[in-house]
């Protein structure tokens, strides 16, 4: 008898190839012409938001979506969730170059326009502006039923520098570093192509909590990502701050982003546990996919020097990040390696 197929964000419809070849292909066309432009693009290529120098200011710019995410909402009714999900995954990458988000526009591509539904998706909104101390500039509402088939939500955010404060790239990422993690809840806005397929595929009710929660498991699966603002302003003016990521699509591959030429040692990130261990059980999703597809229970990191680690975890709960505690460490090599679990990434795309 024939083995069966393992679950991967490919065989759901994500093929991680397609993707870097296409992005490739783009980034050939736009990237090696000079920009008109009035300000000055800094180069941080594959980063979380890009840098442009306007004068003698930087700003930050970040633009994402909330995903397939929309249509777990859509079939369940339940909109909130997600509308603080478009701030959430905005603010976030903002955060990971150490910028103050300032502004958002948001973008809803629809087939109708309901009227129910758009005021849950404000409210969410609403919240997660107030979470992430930003102040909503506008945004675009498009009635497209020839070109979507359901609800799309996304945005673009705008941050900036305080005085004083230098971005965060982690071009000063280096052997010697430690690692600090701060929890996620839950899955965020990522991986929701594969996490739906295998819910249609094995039948799961909604309606019903998983073995060992006693939440329903679509409010479970629909609870907004949390928002890392906080986070990022305990640490980016500190000088023994030398990285933060936001853990997203890429799982820990994110890692990558910050420095391609170190290699980042995760013996501290946690094992497939909670709602994460019954993904992996319900699709019986392999360890190396799993750890490239999902957070596994870690948002956002925080790479600093090693001398500054107890001041940074102090810093952090003076902020109200009282969860945070070292994963890992900066070392030798390249790549992302998770040793506890003999897991070894050579890069991000």
């Amino acid at each position: 008898m024939a083995e069966p197929r393992r679950w991967t964000y490919s065989r759901a419809g994500v093929d991680r190839s397609a993707v870097s070849g296409a992005l490739a292909a783009l980034l050939k066309e736009t990237g090696h012409r000079p920009p008109a432009s009035h300000g000055r693009l800094l180069d941080l290529p594959g980063h979380y938001a890009g840098l442009v120098r306007i004068g003698r200011e930087t700003i930050a710019v970040t633009t994402d979506t909330v995903g397939t995410k929309t249509l777990l909402a859509e079939e369940l009714a339940s909109w909130e969730g997600v509308g603080e999900d478009l701030v959430q995954v905005n603010v976030n990458d903002l955060a990971a170059v150490g910028a103050r988000p300032s502004v958002l526009v948001d973008f809803i591509l629809c087939v109708t326009p309901d009227p129910e539904s758009f005021s849950a998706i404000g409210r969410g909104i609403q919240r997660g502006l107030r979470k992430g101390r930003v102040a909503l500039a506008g945004g675009e509402t498009a009635v497209v039923p020839e070109i979507v088939r359901a609800v799309d939500l996304g945005g673009t955010a705008v941050g900036f520098f305080p005085r004083g404060r230098r971005p965060v790239t982690g071009a000063r990422v280096r052997p010697g570093d430690h690692v600090i993690g701060i929890p996620s809840r839950g899955f965020h806005a990522n991986g929701f192509t594969l996490l739906r397929r295998l819910l249609r595929e094995k039948r799961v009710d909604l309606r019903r909590p998983r073995r060992g929660s006693r939440t329903a498991l679509g409010a479970e699966l629909l609870t907004p990502g949390r928002i890392y603002v906080d986070a990022s302003e305990a640490l980016a003016d500190l000088a023994t701050t030398h990285g933060l990521a936001h853990i997203s699509g890429g799982g820990v591959r994110n890692l990558v982003r910050l420095n391609p030429d170190v290699r980042f040692e995760l013996d501290g990130w946690p094992r497939p546990a909670g709602i994460f261990q019954w993904a992996q059980e319900l699709g019986e999703i392999e360890l190396p996919e799993l750890y490239q597809t999902f957070n596994l229970g870690i948002g956002f990191v925080a790479v600093v020097s090693a001398r500054a680690v107890p001041a940074s975890l102090r810093a952090l709960q003076k902020a109200g990040v009282r969860d945070a505690r070292t994963i890992g460490r900066v070392a030798r090599g390249r790549g992302v390696a998770l040793p506890h679990l003999a897991l070894e990434y050579t890069g991000y795309g």
